[in-house]
């Protein structure tokens, strides 16, 4: 894993937790108060599984760099 790929995979692991924060703390006033429990422990689980996805490579990244771990 290069420097060039971590950046690719960070850049993309911070955009899917803002994506899922948005959509939880969205879907989470629809029906009660803001939980940040649950929208936190959902924003952490879907980065890491934004990360793990990663391992499979990267189209940011020239190919096959992702894949070699």
């Amino acid at each position: 894993m290069t420097m060039k790929w971590w950046k690719a995979a960070g850049v993309r692991v911070i955009k899917t937790g803002a994506q899922v924060a948005i959509g939880v703390i969205g879907a989470t006033t629809v029906f009660t108060e803001v939980d940040w429990r649950v929208v936190g422990g959902t924003v952490v689980l879907s980065m890491i599984t934004s990360l793990l996805t990663s391992l499979a490579g990267l189209p940011e990244v020239s190919k096959g760099a992702g894949t070699d771990v």
